[in-house]
């Protein structure tokens, strides 16, 4: 089997976001009908889109992984709308690279603490990867765990904090 060539990112060329939003319609509409036809909500307009990227894949489907972070209140991070395209969840390490990348970005721009709602199957994951169950609670009617992620282990880096569109427009 070939080695694919992975990056995470921040989502910003305009086929970037338009994959990342297809793969959250493929995710939670179409595969796990967490939504009807859409689910995009208010959250989109103040969220960082992160994606994993494979190299190797032809343009239209290079989007192959999506999060998404958002500063709730000073410092108080979410990450949210978490997958992996069905083709790669086997490869394993791009939920964990999407991860990885949410909080440390997060981390970089200033955060003090780091929260998800998880849905039940993956709250063993995510504990795997240094995060700590705070209460359980029903989402979309499913079983979810709020997580917070212990930010000694994701390091900030030094990425800058680019201005979302919403922003722009308060300024002008």
């Amino acid at each position: 089997m070939a080695l694919h060539h992975y990056s995470f990112e921040l989502a910003q060329s305009p086929d970037d976001l338009k994959g990342y939003f297809a793969l959250r319609q493929l995710i939670f509409c179409e595969e796990q009908g967490l939504f009807d036809d859409d689910d995009a909500d208010n959250l989109d307009g103040v969220a960082y889109p992160i994606v994993a990227i494979d190299h190797e894949a032809q343009p239209d489907d290079r989007v192959v992984g999506v999060v998404r972070i958002y500063e709730k209140s000073p410092r108080l991070w979410y990450g949210g709308r978490l997958g992996v395209h069905p083709n790669y969840r086997r490869v394993g390490r791009i939920g964990k690279g999407l991860i990885y990348k949410a909080v440390t970005t997060a981390n970089t721009w200033g955060c003090d603490r780091f929260l998800a709602t998880v849905q039940q199957q993956n709250v063993r994951f995510f504990q795997r990867l240094h995060w700590d169950s705070l209460e359980e609670m029903l989402l979309c009617d499913r079983p979810h765990h709020l997580m917070e992620a212990d930010l000694a282990h994701y390091p900030p880096g030094n990425e800058a904090r680019p201005v979302l569109p919403w922003e722009v427009q308060q300024v002008s």
